[in-house]
Order: C-alpha cells, then sequence, then structure tokens
C-alpha cells in the first residue's frame, strides 16, 4: 500500500467554494489533489487556471447525478492510488430565491443532487477510505434553520442518534412526495428544499460516522459536516458576506485534521467550531 501517493478528492472543484478548496489543499496536503468537476470542459478550465497560479492538480470527470460516472472515479482511484486519503464533497445546487420552477419539482431536483448524488458518492468512495482519512461534507447553517423549522415529531427524528441510513432515505422521499401532493407544510416540513436536502446531508454524516465506529475504529478515520458561511458565489449570489477562499477555511481544516487528532468526528462544523445539531 505504501507504495501509492496519498490523495485528496474535491466534488464540484470548478468554481466557488469547490475551487477554493481545491487550491487551498493543493497547497496544504502533501499528496495529488483531484479535482472533479460534472462538465469536462468546465473542469479542465479550472484545473488550467489552478496549474497558472504554480499549482498542480489532476482532474477527473465526476456527475454525482450519475452513478455511472461515479463508479467510473472509484475505478480510478483504485487503479492510480489503490484508495482514498481524503473525500470532500462539496457538489451541490440550489435555486434561486425568485426562481419561477414550481415548489415540488425544486425539492426533486434538489434532492436528487444535494442528498442522494451525495448518498451514491458516499456508497462508493467511504469504502475506499484509508486508515486516519478524513471526509468532509459540505451541508449548511441552512440545515439548522430547516431543522428548527421542521414539526418537533421530525425534529426528533433527525437529531436521533439511532436514526438508520433507511430510516433517513424515508424521510428524504417523503418530503419530495408531500411537495407533490402540496400537503409538506400540513406535514411539519419548512418552506426550503435546499434546508431539507442539506438536513439530509447532515445526518447521513452523522449515520455515517457512526458506522465508521462500528466497523473501522481502528483505523482513526474522522468524518464530519460543515457549514463553509455564507459566501459570495454563483450559487448565493453578490451579498454574501464571505469570500469563497474564507468558505473553504472550515472545510480545508476538517480535511487536513492531523493523524492523531481524536475529533471532531459525526459533528455538524462551522467557523473551525462544532455546532450544536
Amino acid at each position: 500500500m505504501s507504495s501509492y501517493s496519498r490523495v485528496a478528492l474535491v466534488t464540484g472543484g470548478n468554481k466557488g467554494i469547490g475551487f477554493a478548496i481545491t487550491r487551498d489543499l493543493c497547497r496544504k496536503f502533501s499528496g495529488d489533489v483531484v479535482l472533479t468537476a460534472r462538465d469536462e470542459g468546465r473542469g479542465r478550465t479550472a484545473v488550467q487556471q489552478l496549474q497558472s497560479e504554480g499549482l498542480s492538480p489532476r482532474f477527473h470527470q465526476l456527475d454525482i447525478d450519475d452513478p455511472q460516472s461515479i463508479r467510473t472515479l472509484r475505478d480510478f482511484l483504485l487503479k492510480e492510488y489503490g484508495g482514498l486519503d481524503v473525500l470532500v464533497n462539496n457538489a451541490g445546487i440550489a435555486f434561486k430565491v425568485a426562481d419561477p420552477t414550481p415548489f415540488h419539482t425544486q425539492a426533486e431536483v434538489t434532492m436528487k443532487t444535494n442528498f442522494f448524488g451525495t448518498q451514491d458518492v458516499c456508497k462508493e468512495l467511504l469504502p475506499l477510505i484509508k486508515p486516519q482519512g478524513r471526509v468532509v461534507n459540505v451541508s449548511s447553517m441552512e440545515s439548522l434553520r430547516a431543522l428548527k423549522n421542521c414539526s418537533p415529531e421530525l425534529q426528533q427524528k433527525f437529531q436521533s442518534e439511532t436514526i438508520t441510513e433507511e430510516e433517513l432515505v424515508g424521510l428524504m422521499k417523503k418530503f419530495v412526495e408531500d411537495t407533490k401532493k402540496g400537503v409538506h407544510s400540513k406535514e411539519g416540513w419548512p418552506d426550503s428544499a435546499y434546508g431539507v436536502s442539506k438536513i439530509g446531508v447532515t445526518v447521513l454524516s452523522r449515520i455515517h460516522a457512526r458506522k465508521l465506529n462500528e466497523q473501522r475504529r481502528g483505523d482513526k478515520i474522522l468524518l464530519n459536516a460543515c457549514c463553509p458561511g455564507w459566501v459570495r458565489t454563483d450559487m448565493a449570489g453578490p451579498e454574501a458576506p464571505k469570500s469563497p477562499e474564507e468558505g473553504a477555511e472550515t472545510p480545508v481544516y476538517l480535511a487536513l485534521l492531523p493523524p492523531d487528532a481524536a475529533g471532531p468526528h459525526g459533528q455538524f462544523v462551522q467557523d473551525k467550531k462544532v455546532e450544536q445539531w
């Protein structure tokens, strides 16, 4: 195993926070950094931009909505590196506030990428994580806000220490179905498809951390969800207070936790501090 170089991978790395995370890892991570993007042209342009700054990321295509694309990436990582040391699940989407797309369509599309796409990446790539590896799922403060706007019954389910991945998937599917039926408010859901999708990401992180404790405790893998903050990107708009570089700080901090660190693990982290979920 030791003949392989170390490797870190960022999903959705061609712009915004993902690009800033990739740049920072290229500077600080001892090993190869793979920038992935859904669109090959945009991904290669981003790599060229970083190369012009004297950095040397690698590129690999990845569409997290496409299971075959994820498997192709998995096979590349196994062949080239024998696994993966750092995974940053950053790829995600959000509709603009003024977007006229019907809410139930927004819910379905947002959930497909932000939750189910991230889950599919985890399913294929978490088994590749090497001992002392680091996994960072980029969530959002919107997940906390959305959680507070859920009914007490839903809050209890999402905060449960024993919720299973199957139960979580059922809840995410129920939200989409409830929006289609026009009953999501009555069923206790908030009016934020993005927020609910990121509840899913945060809770999935807690579940996966728990599984790592049960199945691979000796491997000292640390897995967390984080909030980069409100960042000036295409997605969040020009009014946001943080630059992409500032948004990258917490994800990169979690990606580079030292080998002997005991935590954080299974936490929701903002500004490098653990937030109460």
